[in-house]
C-alpha cells in the first residue's frame, strides 16, 4: 500500500499563468532570495513581464531556443517564465562541459540567442564564434528597454508548447536533448509539490545546478508553484550551505549524494543546527549506507527521488516518514506515474515510466518514448510488496558471470559499508571459463588500508560466492560525468 498522500495542490494551465497568480494572491511574499537580493513574487512577475518585451523585441518568437550559459541566478527562472509567455524555449548549459561539447549541442539544437553571466563570458563569446548566435550579458538583457513595437499585450501561452530543452549526460553516446512543454513542467511540479508536501510557508534551499533538472525542477520549481520562497545559490559550497541553513532556517533542500558527503565531512557540519529542515531530499536511485546513517543519526529524514532528465524528473519518490524503514528504495511512483518492469527475471526487469511528466522526443523530432508511450530508463528495479521500487542496477551495467545474473549496484552497496572504502565502481570483465568476472576500481579514505582478500571475505559474509569480485584496483578518484555519474567505460582499459 502507498504512504498517504497530502492534498493536491493548486493546478495551473501554464507558466504564466502560474506566476501571475502567485503575484496576484501573494504580491509582496518572496519568491527569490538570492544573495543580498529579496525578489517577491510581483516583482518577479513584472520582471519576467519586461523581460518578455525585451526579447519579443529582440525577435524571439514562437519555436526559438534561447541558451543560458551561467552560475544559477534569479535572471535565469525569470528567462524561463518570459520565454514560456513567448512559446519560446530555454535552454540552460552545463557550463562545466568542454568548449567543444558545448559547440555541439549549440550545433544541434540552433538558439537564437546566447544569454550569460559575467563569469562565462570568454566561454560564450568562444563557443559562439562562427555562428549566427547573438551573445549578450544577463545584466545587459535585463537592463534593455523593449523597442515601443514590442509593447503590447501578450499572446496567451499554449499548455503543449515546447519550453525547456535539457540535454542528457551523454554517458552512452551523443547528448541529447529531452524537449519539455509546459504541460510536462506543470504536471511535475504538481506531483513534486504534494509528496514533499510543500506550501507557501516553506523556504527552499536551492544549491545545486539550475542547467539540469535535479535543480530546477524537483524543488525549486515546485516551490515557486506552491508560493514557497526559493533561498537561491549561486553554486554549491558546503560551508555556504551550512551557513545558510544555520542562518536562513530553510524547511527543504535537495541534495545528491556528492554534496551529501561535502556536507557531512565538512567542520561545522556537527556544529550546525538542522531544525528548521523537516527532510533532506536527494535526487540519486542509490544512497551509500553511510549517508544515511549520518542524517538519521541527526534526527533528519534523508529521502529519495528517482528520475531522469526525460521524467521530470520526479517519478518515483521515498516520502520522510518511510525514509528510514526504507532505506535504500527510491519509494513509490508519484500521483499520475506508471510503472512497469519489463522482461523481469526473478521479480528484477527494466524500469518502464510513462507519466504526464515525461517528455514524448528528443530535439528536433526523435520519439523518446515507444509506440505506448512508455520511457525506457535502462535501469534495473524490482518492487516489494508493499509496491515500493529499489533499483538494483543498470541494464547494460549486468554482469553474467557462469549463467549467474550479477547488478553490480548490490555488490558496490555492500563494498561501501566496509570502513576502508570511500566509494567504487564494479564492472565485468571477460573470461573464458565463466564469460564474465567482476572487477572492482574503488577508492580508499585516507590513512585506511585493506587487501584484495579481506576486501572478499567481508562481502563473502554478505552476498553469494558468484557475486564475488575477482580483481580490485585501486585508485585515487573515479571518473564521473559533468552530472557526477562514473564513467564505467573509462575503467575498462584500467585492467587491460
Amino acid at each position: 500500500m502507498n504512504p498517504p498522500r497530502t492534498s493536491s495542490p493548486p493546478t495551473f494551465s501554464s507558466l504564466p499563468e502560474l506566476l501571475a497568480q502567485q503575484a496576484r494572491a501573494r504580491p509582496t511574499a518572496v519568491a527569490l532570495q538570492f544573495e543580498d537580493q529579496l525578489l517577491t513574487y510581483c516583482q518577479l512577475h513584472a520582471q519576467t513581464l519586461a523581460l518578455a518585451d525585451v526579447l519579443r523585441s529582440r525577435g524571439i518568437a514562437a519555436g526559438d531556443r534561447v541558451a543560458w550559459l551561467g552560475l544559477n541566478h534569479p535572471g535565469q527562472l525569470a528567462l524561463l517564465f518570459a520565454l514560456a509567455q513567448l512559446q519560446a524555449v530555454l535552454v540552460p548549459l552545463n557550463y562545466r562541459l568542454a568548449p567543444a561539447e558545448l559547440q555541439t549541442v549549440l550545433a544541434d539544437c540552433r538558439p537564437r540567442l546566447l544569454v550569460h553571466d559575467m563569469a562565462f563570458e570568454a566561454l560564450a563569446l568562444s563557443v559562439i564564434a562562427q555562428t549566427a548566435i547573438i551573445c549578450i550579458a544577463n545584466e545587459a538583457l535585463q537592463a534593455t528597454t523593449p523597442a515601443p513595437s514590442a509593447t503590447h499585450p501578450p499572446s496567451l501561452p499554449v499548455p503543449d508548447s515546447p519550453v525547456l530543452l535539457v540535454y542528457t549526460s551523454g554517458t552512452t553516446g551523443a547528448p541529447k536533448g529531452a524537449m519539455h512543454t509546459q504541460a510536462t513542467l506543470l504536471a511535475n511540479m504538481a506531483a513534486a509539490a504534494q509528496v514533499q508536501a510543500i506550501t507557501a510557508q516553506d523556504r527552499v534551499l536551492t544549491v545545486l545546478p539550475l542547467f539540469h533538472v535535479g535543480g530546477l525542477c524537483i524543488q525549486t520549481l515546485p516551490a515557486l508553484y506552491a508560493g514557497a520562497t526559493v533561498l537561491l545559490h549561486a553554486r554549491f559550497d558546503a560551508g555556504a550551505t551550512l551557513a545558510s541553513i544555520q542562518s536562513d532556517a530553510p524547511t527543504l533542500t535537495l541534495q545528491v549524494p556528492a554534496t551529501l558527503k561535502a556536507l557531512t565531512e565538512h567542520p561545522h557540519w556537527l556544529a550546525t543546527g538542522l531544525r528548521s529542515l523537516r527532510a533532506v531530499w536527494a535526487g540519486s536511485s542509490l544512497l551509500p549506507p553511510a549517508l544515511l546513517g549520518a542524517f538519521q543519526t541527526r534526527g533528519l529524514p534523508l529521502c529519495n527521488v528517482y528520475g531522469a532528465t526525460e521524467t521530470g524528473p520526479f517519478s518515483i519518490a521515498l516520502p520522510p516518514e518511510k525514509a528510514a524503514s526504507h532505506a535504500g528504495s527510491c519509494g513509490w511512483p508519484t500521483p499520475g506515474v506508471q510503472v512497469q518492469l519489463r522482461d523481469a527475471q526473478n521479480g528484477v526487469g527494466e524500469l518502464l515510466l510513462r507519466a504526464p511528466n515525461v517528455v514524448t522526443h528528443y530535439w528536433p523530432d526523435l520519439p523518446a518514448t515507444d509506440a505506448d508511450g512508455w520511457f525506457h530508463t535502462g535501469d534495473l528495479g524490482q518492487q516489494a510488496a508493499d509496491g515500493s521500487y529499489t533499483i538494483v542496477g543498470r541494464a547494460k551495467d549486468m554482469v553474467i558471470s557462469g549463467g549467474e545474473n550479477i547488478y553490480p549496484a548490490e555488490v558496490e552497496n555492500a563494498l561501501t559499508t566496509h570502513p576502508a572504502v570511500a566509494e567504487c565502481a564494479v564492472l565485468g570483465l571477460p573470461d573464458a571459463r565463466w564469460g564474465e568476472v567482476l572487477a572492482v576500481v574503488l577508492v580508499l579514505h585516507s590513512h585506511t588500508s585493506a587487501t584484495d582478500q579481506e576486501l572478499t571475505a567481508y562481502l563473502a559474509q554478505r552476498m553469494a560466492r558468484y557475486k564475488l569480485p575477482r580483481r580490485y584496483l585501486r585508485v585515487t578518484s573515479l571518473p564521473r560525468t559533468a552530472l557526477g555519474k562514473v564513467q564505467k567505460s573509462q575503467l575498462q582499459p584500467l585492467f587491460n
